[in-house]
C-alpha cells in the first residue's frame, strides 16, 4: 500500500486580496506544507488538483488570473503532478482515480481547500473508489457562510464538515501526528 499526497485548491484566491478569502488560509497552508515537506522527504507522490472555474458567470478562479495560481507555499516541485479541475469533486471529469491506481495510492492523504466543497466531495468520493482517505484538517479552511438569516462562522463550517467526514469517510489527523506517523 503507497500513500500519496493530494493537495486540493490551495490557490491564491482563497487568500486575503483573492476573490474569496477564506478563514485563516495563512493557517492550513503552513500545515499542507508541512505534510508536503515530509512527502517530499520521504519520497511518496504528491498530487496538485487546481480549480479553474471556466463560465462566464465565475466569481473566482478565473482562467487568466493570479487567483487561480497555487500558493507559494505548497507550490508545486518539479515531477509533480498537477491536475486540473472545473468541479468539487476532484474525481470527477479528471484522471485522478487513474494515476491513484498507477500508484498504487491506497492511503490517500488529503489537504486543501474549502472543506465544505472541494474537500468534503473528494474525500467522500474517494472512500466510494476504495480509497482510504486520511484527512490533514488543520490543512483546511473553510469561508464563513449563511444559512436561512444565520451566520455560520468558517471555523464552524469547517468543523461540522470534519465531523461528519470522520463519522464514516476518513480517518481525520492533524500535520503533527501524520508526521509523527
Amino acid at each position: 500500500m503507497a500513500r500519496t499526497l493530494l493537495i486540493i485548491d490551495i490557490q491564491r484566491d482563497y487568500f486575503p486580496g483573492g476573490a474569496y478569502p477564506l478563514v485563516e488560509p495563512e493557517a492550513a497552508a503552513e500545515a499542507a506544507r508541512k505534510a508536503l515537506e515530509e512527502f517530499r522527504q520521504a519520497g511518496d507522490p504528491v498530487i496538485h488538483m487546481k480549480h479553474v472555474w471556466d463560465s462566464p458567470d465565475a466569481e473566482f478562479m478565473k482562467p487568466g488570473t493570479e487567483g487561480i495560481e497555487i500558493h507559494p507555499a505548497v507550490a508545486p516541485a518539479e515531477g509533480e503532478l498537477v491536475l486540473e479541475k472545473e468541479n468539487p469533486n476532484s474525481f470527477l471529469d479528471t484522471p485522478l482515480e487513474d494515476e491513484l491506481r498507477k500508484r498504487d495510492a491506497d492511503d490517500l492523504v488529503v489537504a486543501g481547500m474549502m472543506s465544505s466543497m472541494c474537500i468534503d466531495a473528494t474525500v467522500r468520493a474517494a472512500a466510494d473508489l476504495w480509497f482510504s482517505p486520511k484527512v490533514v484538517h488543520y490543512a483546511c479552511a473553510a469561508p464563513d457562510l449563511e444559512f436561512k438569516g444565520v451566520d455560520v462562522p468558517g471555523a464552524a463550517v469547517h468543523a461540522a464538515f470534519m465531523a461528519a467526514l470522520a463519522d464514516g469517510y476518513a480517518e481525520l489527523t492533524s500535520a503533527a501526528e501524520l508526521l509523527g506517523s
